[in-house]
C-alpha cells in the first residue's frame, strides 16, 4: 500500500500535525493494490474465455503504468483511450492514472471530426486504440497537424479491420515492469480522468475529474448498488461514459468480479447472466427495453436470485418494472449527469413500498430521489432567488448538488465552469420539484438535450450539420419520444425557395449520416415553417408538442 511523505506542518486546535501515519491523498488505485494483496487468486476478469486473476490485472496495469512512463509520459500528461468494454479499458482505468497521467476514455461512438478535436483540444500524448475502431481513429489521426504516439490493440473479437498505430498493444505492455509501484497523488485533488460531454454546444467540453472524487463515488456506488466480493458485474454500460459511473473503480474496490462485454447483445447478456452467475449490471433504458424484447429463444432462466439493475437517463415506465420483475431483475432508478462523475442521485427504497400495487409503487421510482451518500447536498433552487423552493411537490425549480464528488470544472472552458459552478452550486440546468419527503422528481430539461439510449446529443450540434446542407434555410432540432431509444432527434426543416422538390426526408438523413456519429442523425425529418416568436425566435416548445404527436 503507498506510504505518501505529507507536510507535518499542519497543526489544528488541538495541536496535533497531519502527517503520512494519519493522512494519505484518497485515489481509487489503492483498491487495485488492497484486491490484488486479499483475492490474489481470484477472478477478476471475465471476457469469454480469458480470466484475469486480481494479481494479474494489478501486475498489467502496472506494466501500462510503467511502460507510459517509459514512453515519456509524465504526470498531468493526457491519454487518450478508445476502447470497448475490455479488459484493456479496464487496465487504463488503474494503468494510466498509475503513472500519473490523466485518463480519457472516449466514446466510441463519435465521428472521426469529434474524435479529432478531443484529441486536439486536451493535448493527448498517447492514444490507445481497439482494433476495431481504427478506422474511426484513423480518420480523426490524418485530420490532425500535431499526432499522439498510438498504441493499437490486438482483440481477437475484432479481427478484419486493419490497425492502426505504431506498436501492438502486448507489445507495448512488455517494455514495462510488472513489480513499479503505482505513482500515488501528492494531492487527491490531482486530476485523474478527462470525460467529454456534448452540453449545449456543438464542441463538447472537457469535464475534469480529482482522485478523490473518484475515490468516494466508487465507494458511494458501492454502497448503494450493495456491491460485495461476491458481486459479478457485467458490463452492459460504457466504461467510456464517466468512466463507466466508476464501477470500474468500484467493483475492484470490494473484490468483485467484472465480465466484460464489447457489445451489448441480448443473447449474450442472457447467457452471461446464466453462465457466469451475474449479479449486477447498469445501463440506460434502452438495454432494459432491449431485454424485454429479446426473441424469447435467447431469454435465459437463472436460479442464483435477483439481478440488480441500475437505470438512468429517464423514468423506468411501470411497464418497464413490471417486465422486468417477472424476468427476474430489480430495478434501481438513478439520476446523475458526467459533471458529477456518474449518479449522484438514486430513489432509494422505502420499506413501505413493498406492498404497494405496481402502478403506484411506479409512480414513486420513477423519481430521481435523494442525493446519494457520498454527494453532500442536493437541493431544487428558485431561478430567481437561488433560494430552495419549497418541498410541495409542485413549485417547479433547477435540480443543484454540491459536494467531493462534482467535476473539478471544464478544461480550457473557465466561463463555462463558472457558469455551471456558482454560487457554491453545481447548476445541473434540470427543472424539477421537490416532494415533502425530500424526494427530487425532474420535470423538464431547460437544455435542449436530447437523450438518446443514454447518450447525450445536443441539439445544436445537430442543427449546424443541417445548416450546411445547401438546400436548408432553417432548421430545428428536438427530442421525439421513442420506446426503444426513449428519445430520438426530430428535425424541423424549411427548405430554400424552389428546393421543395429537390429533396427528401431520406435525402436530409443520408447527409447527416455522412456528417455526424449515427446515434445522433435524426430519425424524423418534418417539412415547412418553424413557429416563431413576434422577435424571430423558434418556439421549440411548439415544436416537442408536435413531435410527441408524430
Amino acid at each position: 500500500m503507498p506510504v505518501n511523505a505529507q507536510r507535518e506542518d499542519a497543526v489544528d486546535e488541538t495541536g496535533l500535525n497531519k502527517r503520512a501515519a494519519n493522512h494519505q491523498p484518497l485515489t481509487p488505485l489503492d483498491f487495485l493494490c488492497r484486491s490484488a494483496q486479499v483475492y490474489p487468486t481470484k477472478t477478476a476478469c471475465i471476457y469469454g474465455d480469458y480470466r484475469l486473476t486480481y494479481r494479474e490485472l494489478e501486475q498489467r496495469a502496472r506494466r501500462l503504468a510503467s511502460a507510459l512512463e517509459r514512453a515519456g509520459i509524465r504526470t498531468g500528461d493526457v491519454v487518450s483511450v478508445l476502447i470497448p468494454n475490455t479488459p484493456a479499458m479496464l487496465e487504463a482505468h488503474f494503468g494510466v492514472p498509475g503513472c500519473g497521467a490523466v485518463l480519457n476514455a472516449i466514446n466510441t461512438r463519435l465521428d472521426s471530426a469529434t474524435v479529432a478535436f478531443i484529441l486536439g483540444h486536451c493535448e493527448a500524448k498517447l492514444f490507445i486504440v481497439d482494433r476495431g475502431l481504427a478506422s474511426v481513429a484513423r480518420a480523426a489521426l490524418e485530420s490532425m497537424e500535431s499526432k499522439p504516439r498510438v498504441v493499437w490493440i490486438d482483440d481477437p473479437h475484432a479481427q478484419g479491420a486493419e490497425p492502426v498505430g505504431d506498436v501492438e498493444y502486448e507489445d507495448f505492455l512488455a517494455t514495462g515492469d510488472p513489480e513499479r509501484p503505482f505513482t500515488f497523488p501528492d494531492d487527491e485533488w490531482a486530476s485523474i480522468a478527462l470525460n467529454y460531454t456534448s452540453g449545449t454546444t456543438g464542441n463538447p467540453k472537457g469535464v475534469v475529474y480529482h482522485h478523490r472524487g473518484a475515490h468516494l463515488n466508487a465507494l458511494s456506488n458501492a454502497l448503494t448498488f450493495a456491491l460485495t466480493p461476491r458481486s459479478v458485474y457485467l458490463w452492459t454500460l460504457p466504461m467510456f461514459h464517466c468512466n463507466g459511473w466508476t464501477y470500474p473503480w468500484a467493483v475492484t474496490a470490494v473484490g468483485g468480479t467484472h465480465v466484460c462485454l464489447r457489445a451489448v447483445d441480448p443473447a449474450e447478456i442472457f447467457r452471461l447472466i446464466a453462465e457466469e452467475k451475474v449479479t449486477h449490471l447498469c445501463g440506460a433504458p434502452v438495454v432494459l427495453t432491449m431485454l424485454i424484447h429479446a426473441p424469447d429463444a435467447v431469454k435465459r432462466a437463472f436460479g442464483h436470485g435477483p439481478v440488480s439493475v441500475a437505470t438512468g437517463g429517464a423514468a423506468p415506465p411501470s411497464a418497464v418494472i413490471d417486465k422486468m420483475e417477472r424476468m427476474g431483475f430489480a430495478v434501481t432508478h438513478l439520476y446523475g449527469m458526467t459533471e458529477c462523475y456518474g449518479p449522484s442521485s438514486v430513489c432509494a427504497w422505502q420499506d413501505a413500498w413493498d406492498g404497494m400495487a405496481l402502478e403506484e409503487r411506479a409512480v414513486l421510482m420513477a423519481r430521481q430521489g435523494v442525493n446519494m451518500v457520498m454527494m453532500a447536498e442536493q437541493t431544487v433552487l428558485d431561478p430567481a432567488t437561488g433560494q430552495p423552493v419549497p418541498a410541495d411537490g409542485k413549485t417547479l425549480g433547477e435540480l443543484a448538488l454540491r459536494g467531493n464528488t462534482v467535476m473539478k470544472g471544464y478544461l480550457k472552458n473557465p466561463k463555462a465552469t463558472e457558469e455551471t459552478l456558482r454560487d457554491g452550486w453545481l447548476h445541473t440546468g434540470d427543472l424539477a420539484v421537490l416532494h415533502p419527503d425530500s424526494y427530487v422528481e425532474i420535470k423538464d430539461r431547460s437544455k435542449d438535450i436530447i437523450i438518446s439510449g443514454g447518450e447525450n446529443i445536443a441539439s445544436l450540434e445537430v442543427e449546424e450539420v443541417l445548416y450546411r446542407h445547401p438546400h436548408v434555410m432553417e432548421a430545428a432540432v428536438v427530442a421525439r419520444p421513442d420506446a426503444k431509444w426513449g428519445e430520438t432527434p426530430c428535425a424541423f426543416v424549411t427548405l430554400k425557395p424552389g428546393s421543395e422538390d429537390q429533396v427528401s426526408e431520406a435525402d436530409i438523413i443520408a447527409y447527416c449520416q455522412q456528417n455526424m456519429a449515427r446515434y445522433k442523425v435524426p430519425r424524423t425529418v418534418v417539412f415547412g415553417p418553424l413557429p416563431k416568436t413576434s422577435t424571430g425566435k423558434i418556439q421549440k416548445f411548439v415544436l416537442r408538442d408536435q413531435a410527441k404527436g408524430l
